[in-house]
């Protein structure tokens, strides 16, 4: 059927854009509110009626990006981010920038003003093409649609295009409009999808083709963020030490070595690697980076997703797309030592209560566990304790991503973190995103975000949601030290007094309760580790848990 114009060539070309991006597979679309955007939100909101699309209002542009972000990293799918023109594009940039590190599948459509608007001083327009720089795989500038015959075929070569290079990363539609900016949507059928196909498997074994390798002598597996299940699997074939970061997806197995930073650091551990080979990329330590730029190290790095080849000190020479192991796992006693010794690190400060001490001592040492404060290691060990593999957890940048790294055992749970860049922004959209994707069908699980109070803050908007705007089960808890604590490990800190305080901590004194309060969300504070477990129970709702933790 041939759906007749309308009034509006904008809204004629929107529609066509968004019908062919939800054939092609798009599921989800962010949009904030704006006027010379109005045609691509109507229509959008239209497919959304009908049911061939999610759709996510958000009134600030950089909570939409993250927002994006999440979903996409969720689904592993194009997710629409639809903005209208001015600073409004600008506050997409933090986001695309991590889309482009983590290579996440973003599509900005943002509206523009037609060219005779242009460079002339006209109301909120500034030089939208390539604001993106290098974070996007490309850019489009769509000159404004007139109504002529053949726009709605160009709209949807144009969706093809930018839907196929989202294969690398964010992609950028900056689509000039005229007035009159939107009219009725109407005549408008539900879209039938195109089914994706399966992943070519190049080698027999549903994976790409890669080098061969083979067990050797003191090689150990490194998996950072993103490096995902092989990473473990290599390591169980070759039967070597895996050393894999928390949000790295490949943290368990019996070759796991969770106290990997004291190892490394060890002569007759460390001291002793030849061979490392990294899926992911490597953020949370220095002990790794500085292992692979030491001398008489052979290192290969599988690439991932990542805009960037992983290369401290330009030392690395050997890059791959993927590694095949052959022939028999190495001698068990290269990874036994590593595990043996890492468990022997791990070995808690809790001293559990005696089982056979007298009734009275018994109960008060199981009191006092109870009432005990909680420590940075505690909540981590927590909050992991508490996430199963249909729950989700997503980690800010602050001490507590670290404390998990050092500290908790191997489980198999999906974990993100922005570590594209490691910035603290966004943190709170991204876990939104994530929540709400995994959440859309029958998932029964919640989504934990652990972060620092800055995090927070510096998200706070996030926390808002408009009306009819769907809620997920999601746990944003706080670990409240007052400020920027993770700088306290700076070799300056010891000695630049207030100033440092001022400049690097940014102490705050902001009320959790009350802002959980202001934007409808329920409020748990958590002083002793009894009450933190009763709290990271499964969540019906979106809850902040606060707890406050010593400098």
């Amino acid at each position: 059927m041939t759906r007749p114009k309308t009034d509006s060539p904008a809204t004629d070309f929107s529609v066509a854009l968004l019908e062919e991006f939800i054939r092609l597979g798009v599921r989800d679309a962010v949009l904030s509110p704006g006027s010379r955007s109005q045609a691509l939100a109507l229509a959008a909101a239209e497919f959304e009626r009908l049911g061939s699309l999610r759709l996510h209002v958000r009134i600030d542009e950089r909570v939409s990006g993250f927002l994006a972000l999440g979903l996409a990293v969720e689904t592993d799918r194009p997710v629409l981010l639809i903005t209208t023109s001015g600073t409004a594009v600008a506050n997409l940039h933090p986001a695309v920038l991590e889309a482009y590190h983590s290579r996440v599948p973003l599509i900005v459509l943002s509206a523009d003003r037609p060219d005779e608007l242009r460079r002339i001083g006209s109301n909120q327009t500034t030089e939208q093409p390539g604001i993106f720089g290098v974070a996007v795989q490309r850019t489009w500038d769509v000159g404004a649609p007139t109504g002529e015959d053949g726009e709605r075929e160009s709209a949807a070569e144009l969706a093809r295009d930018a839907f196929a290079g989202t294969s690398g990363g964010p992609v950028h539609l900056n689509l000039a409009f005229r007035e009159p900016l939107s009219a009725a949507v109407t005549r408008i059928e539900s879209v039938e999808r195109i089914e994706p196909e399966e992943p070519q498997d190049l080698d027999g074994l549903g994976r790409p083709s890669g080098v061969t390798i083979s067990a050797a002598p003191h090689t150990i597996v490194v998996a950072g963020t993103g490096a995902g299940e092989r990473a473990e699997e290599v390591a169980r074939e070759l039967g070597v030490p895996l050393i894999a970061e928390v949000a790295s997806g490949a943290r368990f197995g019996p070759q796991l070595v969770v106290a990997y930073r004291e190892l490394v650091n060890d002569p007759e551990f460390g001291g002793a690697v030849e061979r490392v080979i990294v899926f992911g990329h490597p953020t949370l330590s220095r002990e790794i980076p500085a292992l692979i730029q030491r001398a008489g190290v052979e290192t290969i790095v599988v690439r991932g997703a990542t805009a960037e080849d992983y290369n401290p000190g330009h030392r690395v020479v050997t890059f791959v797309d993927d590694v095949v192991v052959t022939g028999e796992p190495g001698p068990r006693e290269w990874p036994g030592r590593w595990v043996a010794a890492s468990r022997a690190l791990l070995q808690s400060d809790d001293v559990a209560p005696d089982p056979d001490a007298p009734a009275g001592e018994h109960a008060k040492a199981e009191l006092a566990a109870v009432r005990a404060p909680v420590t940075r290691k505690a909540l981590a060990e927590a909050v992991w304790r508490a996430t199963w593999p249909h729950d989700r957890l997503v980690l800010g940048a602050s001490r507590l991503i670290r404390e998990l790294d050092r500290t908790v055992t191997g489980k198999k749970i999906r974990v993100h973190a922005n570590r594209g860049l490691a910035g603290i922004d966004g943190t709170i959209s991204t876990a939104i995103g994530i929540a709400l994707a995994s959440q859309a069908g029958d998932s029964t699980g919640t989504t934990r975000v652990l972060l620092g109070d800055l995090a927070l803050l510096h998200d706070v908007g996030a926390l808002l949601f408009g009306a009819g705007e769907a809620r997920p089960r999601i746990q944003v808890i706080v670990g409240n030290d007052h400020g920027g604590t993770i700088f306290d490990g700076l070799e300056v800190a010891a000695t630049a007094g207030d100033t440092f305080d001022r400049v690097m901590l940014t102490a705050q004194e902001v009320s959790v309760e009350q802002l959980a309060a202001a934007y409808g969300w329920s409020y748990i504070r958590v002083d002793t580790r009894g009450q933190l477990d009763q709290a990271l129970t499964a969540s019906v709702g979106s809850t902040i848990v606060e707890v406050p933790l010593d400098r």
